[in-house]
């Protein structure tokens, strides 16, 4: 019984377009009052799960690639991110990110605690 309970305890906890729960990141690299800046890397054929942007946020992509992003009305888009572009994203974003490339898709994203469209 207590190894069912586990398993269904890990299953409803894992990030779903209807609660899109996952961390923004893969790893927090620096955090003070202003800023939290993430490492987030997602392999070859990949994603990065489910997850809510509650503050305005800066991505620095690192290695580039192709990724597909679906939001949490099922709209999708396809982007070819080149190494050392910049995107700005205000917050509220809900979505799922694959990685379309053949190697490792890395960004860096830098949320900003006092943006102008942070969600309370």
């Amino acid at each position: 019984m207590a190894e069912q309970d586990l398993k269904e305890r890990t299953t409803t906890t894992e990030p779903t377009r209807e609660n899109p729960s996952g961390p923004i990141g893969t790893e927090v690299i620096f955090e003070n009052d202003q800023v939290r800046v993430w490492d987030m890397k997602v392999p070859a054929g990949g994603k990065k799960a489910w997850h809510h942007h509650t503050m305005d946020y800066v991505i620095i992509n690192v290695t580039g690639g192709r990724i597909e992003l679906e939001n949490v009305d099922g709209h999708t888009i396809i982007a070819d991110d080149k190494v050392g572009g910049v995107i700005w994203n205000d917050a509220g974003q809900k979505h799922e990110l694959r990685n379309l490339s053949g190697g490792l898709y890395q960004n860096i994203l830098v949320e900003l605690k006092n943006g102008k469209h942070n969600l309370k």
